[in-house]
């Protein structure tokens, strides 16, 4: 069987594979990736409603429910991100950078790499890159190290945020999508996700030799806002919380992340309430700065992801995939490889949409595989995960140097992880 015999939608397929390109080359274009996945999805629903094959009363039931599932994804990154700028906003994260003044370039190499890994497995590896590079500018000076460092985080929140249900993006939909359960996924993907972690970081550590000098390392602390402390501890317990409250009363992950936001409302009305100076540091001024044309773009790309789905594409190409490549383990591997090219969000929705429960059920290893791939992968190139693109504009990095120097170390701790998932299986 070849990809000619089956019955795409030609046009729709050039629609999406046009924008898809558009979003990975965002970096050369400088037209944000969120307009261009909205346009996509737009265009992509419009063609689907002028399919002969369905009425457009399908569609529209179609369109509602995947709306439903779609939503349950988008409100739980807007709890989370609230949460986050709310510790941001009282300089909680500084209960962190308090412990990361070292000289020695590896022991600082290392600790911010465990501290990504594990701080992104109850964050998310996004906001673990930000935070974690955002206190590296604060430690070290500007300079190719520095770089490396970054760099090196990006490979660990990656690779933390793939074990734990909200951790990562993919693996967030993934949970909510019901293909892994939370205590199954963190016992099959922690010891891979170390290994990847670890295997990586021994390839890049011996570019990092002696100590920083004086004038290279410092430390800027800002000063800290009232509760600080209280803030950083209530907002990491809500996080925590979401997966327990789901298995132990079955709450879904949205209602359980909104019970953290309304409970860190709560207390910082009450706490600041009575001082005019304070404004910036409650959750009205806070929302102003939640990225909301990230939750956009995850929007767009899952509502494009679902309108191949509606038109059937998405279960054909998964029949071309089986009777070509023959093995689950296979796909889930490349998978990952290309999402070091591409973004691993629609890559993700297209096996849920490709895949149904009802053949691959709850924690299949092939749901384990695509989580851990998806979430690791990728790190083999700047461009390839969100805590990547963030690093390459945070700290301005070429994509050509990020090549150079990173992307087999972060291949080798791919495959090791693979290995060890293999191993252990």
């Amino acid at each position: 069987m070849t990809l000619s015999d089956v019955p795409f939608s030609p046009i729709m397929i050039f629609v999406f594979v046009t924008g898809y390109a558009l979003i990975a080359l965002e970096h050369v274009t400088k037209v944000n990736k969120t307009t261009i996945a909205l346009i996509t999805a737009v265009l992509l629903w419009g063609l689907q409603f002028e399919n002969p094959a369905l009425s457009k009363e399908r569609n529209m039931d179609l369109l509602v429910g995947y709306l439903g599932d779609i939503s349950q994804v988008i409100f739980f990154l807007i709890g989370a991100l609230t949460i986050v700028e709310i510790i941001s906003a009282h300089k909680g994260f500084n209960i962190i950078s308090d412990l990361i003044q070292f000289r020695s370039k590896r022991k600082l190499f290392w600790i911010m790499g465990i501290l990504a890994f594990f701080l992104s497995s109850v964050l998310d590896n996004l906001t673990t890159t930000i935070v974690m590079v955002t206190l590296l500018t604060h430690l070290v000076d500007e300079g190719k190290e520095r770089w490396l460092i970054g760099a090196g985080v990006v490979i660990a929140a990656n690779a933390g945020g793939a074990w734990t249900p909200i951790g990562d993006v993919t693996t967030t939909m993934l949970w909510i999508g019901g293909q892994i359960s939370t205590t199954n996924i963190i016992v099959a993907l922690f010891i891979p996700s170390v290994v990847c972690f670890i295997a990586a970081f021994l390839a890049l550590t011996p570019s990092l030799k002696g100590d920083f000098p004086d004038k290279a390392l410092h430390f800027k602390a800002d000063k800290k806002e009232p509760y600080s402390a209280c803030i950083f501890t209530l907002g990491i317990t809500s996080l925590i919380m979401v997966p327990i409250l789901k298995i132990v009363v079955g709450m879904p992950p949205f209602l359980g992340i909104f019970l953290g936001v309304s409970l860190m409302w709560l207390l910082t009305d009450l706490v600041h309430e009575a001082y005019e100076d304070r404004a910036h540091l409650r959750v009205p001024h806070v929302l102003t700065k939640i990225d909301m044309s990230g939750v956009l773009f995850f929007l767009g790309v899952l509502l494009s992801i679902e309108a191949l789905e509606a038109a059937g594409i998405l279960s054909n190409l998964a029949i071309f995939f089986d009777k070509t490549l023959k093995h689950t383990d296979l796909i889930a591997v490349i998978i990952g490889i290309a999402s070091a090219i591409v973004d691993n969000v629609p890559l993700v929705a297209a096996a849920m949409s490709m895949y149904p429960l009802t053949e691959f059920p709850q924690d299949n290893r092939f749901w384990e595989l695509i989580a851990y791939a998806a979430g690791t992968g990728g790190s083999m190139l700047i461009i390839g995960s969100a805590a990547g693109v963030v690093f390459m504009g945070l700290e301005k990095v070429p994509f050509g140097w990020y090549l150079k120097r990173i992307t087999l170390p972060a291949m080798i701790g791919y495959f090791a992880g693979i290995a060890a998932y293999l191993l252990i299986g």
